[in-house]
């Protein structure tokens, strides 16, 4: 039988209405054998991620104070869940272990998996499948990276021995056996990691959105929806701000050649969004998608005769190096040089900066712009087709946005621009115009 693995979000895992629903997903298709589940995320806009409460409760319990009422909103939140789907399970004895390590400081990586831990071992009562714990088959090495050979290794067999699972996402063990989390998100990475060690031949992600919009529907109204999208053209977005998936869980699937598809469990009939490692579908569009952030500075660097200056980049990339930085983009002229920073990152750093630039370089001039946004037009029909570049400028010409910055990689999968934080959405609107809406008449 081919195997699926599906990973429910916390929206989709919020209370048993969530439940039921991810219930008939999964037992709506027997190759749906192995489920990963998170936390309970919020019910209604107003509510708290059991993740925070359990956060918020070890803090009172780090600081030796009464964490008593705090983990009883907890027990609730897990014990309503368990009375509205009608199951005889009881939690008390994992509640009196949880209690117990957070009164003699367990650590903050154990309070916040607990949340993961326990929602699974109600869906694998409420399903009736097995429920096996990652802490004892996703391994961190001694200095807190993941280690997927290592889990591999574990993994595997143990699940090979079962006809279906649950899977607590979010976290795994030290070599010392304490619990270490991935990052905020990370349960997106234990399904794609359970996805590699069954062989799947596709790891669903269910959450509360169908998929991958082309932009940000909180600035283009209804975006139109991204069909199909390869790891490469996810990547750049990913990057750029785009949500849905925790960027890290690309990589699992990604060597193992798996496909995942973004569905939603509120309208499961929707098709969502495939993640691929190539594919010969024809997008729609020319581009396949458009993200964004702000919070940039670009520091600017003039010279005369600077491409013949051997170890010029080399001397303005060690000025950063030897303050702790990364850059993000690079684009450069005959006697000019832009260097795109974090605008946070450089927060205090400024003088350093400047002066170790000045320092090995000796440029001619040297300043720093604040407030850019970075947008990233990103699509594998772009190499295919001509005047791409030329259509995204003059669609931000017409909705007279100045373009600060331009970089295209060599691949030509993206292009990106910068434009003041003021213009940010004024381009973002442009480009998706242009591309989408225009392409349709």
């Amino acid at each position: 039988m081919d195997t699926k693995v599906v990973k429910f979000g916390g929206s989709s895992l919020a209370d048993a209405a969530q439940f039921r629903k991810a219930a008939d997903i999964v037992l709506a298709e027997p190759e749906r054998r192995f489920v990963v589940a998170s936390a309970p995320g919020k019910r209604f806009s107003a509510d708290i991620k059991v993740t925070d409460m359990l956060y918020s409760c070890y803090e009172l319990a780090a600081k030796g104070e009464d964490f008593s009422a705090a983990f009883a909103a907890i027990e609730e939140r897990f014990n309503s869940i368990i009375a509205d789907l009608g199951l005889s399970l009881s939690l008390e004895k994992e509640f009196s272990d949880i209690k117990n390590a957070f009164a003699h400081r367990a650590g903050r990586d154990y309070a916040a998996s607990r949340g993961e831990y326990l929602n699974s071992i109600i869906l694998a009562d409420f399903l009736g499948y097995n429920f096996v714990d990652p802490a004892g088959y996703i391994r961190f090495d001694e200095s807190g990276s993941f280690d997927l050979a290592a889990t591999l290794s574990l993994l595997s067999p143990k699940l090979a021995q079962l006809q279906n699972a649950v899977i607590p996402g979010f976290y795994g063990s030290m070599p010392n056996d304490t619990i270490k989390t991935f990052s905020r998100g990370g349960s997106d990475i234990t399904g794609s990691i359970v996805a590699s060690a069954v062989n799947a031949v596709i790891y669903e992600n269910w959450t509360d959105v169908s998929g991958f919009m082309i932009c940000d529907p909180r600035i283009v109204e209804n975006p139109k929806p991204i069909r199909t999208i390869t790891y490469r053209e996810l990547r750049e977005l990913a990057y750029m701000g785009a949500g849905v998936l925790h960027e890290d869980a690309i990589f699992p699937v990604r060597k193992a050649g798996i496909p995942i598809n973004i569905r939603n469990t509120n309208q499961p009939e929707d098709r969502g969004t495939f993640i691929v490692s190539e594919t010969a579908e024809t997008s729609p569009y020319i581009i396949t998608g458009i993200a964004g952030k702000k919070g940039f500075s670009v520091i600017q660097i003039e010279k005369d005769m600077m491409n013949a200056e051997v170890g010029f980049g080399r001397n303005v990339l060690r000025a950063l190096e030897k303050n702790n930085m990364c850059f993000e983009h690079m684009p450069s002229g005959i006697d000019t040089m832009s260097v795109i920073v974090s605008s946070e990152a450089l927060i205090g750093k400024e003088k350093s900066v400047l002066d170790e630039i000045v320092s090995r370089c000796h440029p001619d001039k040297l300043e720093i712009e604040n407030n850019l946004a970075l947008i990233a037009v990103v699509g594998r029909g772009m190499k295919k087709t001509r005047g791409t570049a030329g259509r995204l400028f003059s669609a931000l010409a017409h909705a007279r946005v100045n373009v600060k910055m331009i970089d295209q990689g060599s691949s030509e999968l993206n292009i990106i621009i910068a434009v003041e934080e003021e213009d940010f959405e004024t381009a973002t609107k442009a480009i998706y115009d242009m591309f989408v809406l225009t392409a349709e008449k």
